[in-house]
């Protein structure tokens, strides 16, 4: 297979009726390690939103059960991802998601701009970062894949295209970005875990790895001190030639999803969609994602 032979399927089908099959191609084989660090910074961005990062913080799911948060939640938005809307897995995650929504007092605006990170972050991080840019087809896919997400959850006021997506979350992130102590604890917490997928050595590395690949508005909101010029462009320097480096390696010609990623560790036996996910915690508000109804996934 030629490198560039899936983009031009992806370029064959078309971006509003096939979207969540575009977005399949692109998330499962033309970006898979470019996804999961996109989505993981995409709802690292929401702690920053004190309204989110403090109720993240009340339920304690980030702080005291950080690794069992990450692979639920990725596990659940990816089923959709891999199985489809209308298949018995993507029913029963939806399905799983909104019962936990339901649970808490969760606005809409900040729902809709957790969809809006999940639009926008991957394709500024693929365009930044990966082999490639993403097309204006996965564009527009990705944005009509979320549009239908957000109807499934009930999120009003979804914004209509990629563009607006983005207009969406950039005025959304320079009203409410803001410091609080519960988004900074979530956010620690998760910086920790990230830390503890490597050797410990390596933990002080990967953190400020990490805080340099960040902007400097997130960083303003958690009160983290900017790593050195030097530091932020070699991290980024290396990340990109890792992009440069897929580009020359053949295409992938297996899917790779979620539950496949070496960062999903707490499910060694299998799972079941309907056993993922959080319960509500009494004298807690609100807090996004946690619960579900399938087979078992081995």
């Amino acid at each position: 297979m030629e490198r560039f032979e899936r983009l031009a399927r992806i370029r064959r089908l078309d971006p509003y009726e096939d979207a969540s099959e575009i977005y399949r191609l692109s998330s499962a084989y033309e970006f898979p390690w470019d996804f999961a660090r996109a989505l993981e910074l995409a709802l690292y961005r929401t702690y920053a939103v004190p309204s989110i990062g403090r109720l993240l913080a009340e339920t304690a799911e980030f702080t005291e059960r950080p690794q069992k948060r990450y692979d639920d939640t990725a596990l659940l938005l990816d089923a959709v991802v891999e199985h489809g809307f209308d298949s018995v897995q993507g029913r029963t995650a939806i399905r799983r998601i909104n019962r936990m929504h339901r649970s808490y007092d969760i606005g809409n605006d900040d729902m809709r701009y957790v969809l809006c990170t999940f639009v926008v972050t991957p394709k500024r991080w693929i365009d930044s970062y990966a082999w490639r840019r993403l097309s204006r087809h996965e564009t527009v896919a990705s944005a009509v894949h979320y549009r239908r997400l957000g109807r499934h959850m009930g999120i009003k006021d979804i914004p209509g295209d990629y563009e607006e997506f983005e207009a969406c979350l950039d005025a959304y992130e320079k009203t409410h970005f803001a410091w609080d102590r519960g988004g900074r604890q979530v956010s620690d917490a998760t910086l920790a875990l990230i830390a503890s997928w490597y050797p410990r050595p390596l933990a002080p590395l990967l953190r400020t790895g990490t805080l340099a690949l960040l902007d400097d508005q997130l960083l303003r909101a958690f009160r983290y001190t900017p790593p050195s010029p030097v530091t932020r462009a070699l991290v980024r320097r290396a990340v990109r030639l890792r992009g440069r480096a897929v580009r020359l390696m053949p295409p992938r010609r297996a899917p790779h999803h979620a539950r496949q990623n070496r960062e999903i560790k707490g499910y060694p036996s299998g799972y079941r969609l309907d056993e993922l996910g959080t319960r509500p915690v009494p004298g807690v508000r609100g807090c996004p994602v946690r619960r579900i109804d399938t087979p078992s996934v081995e």
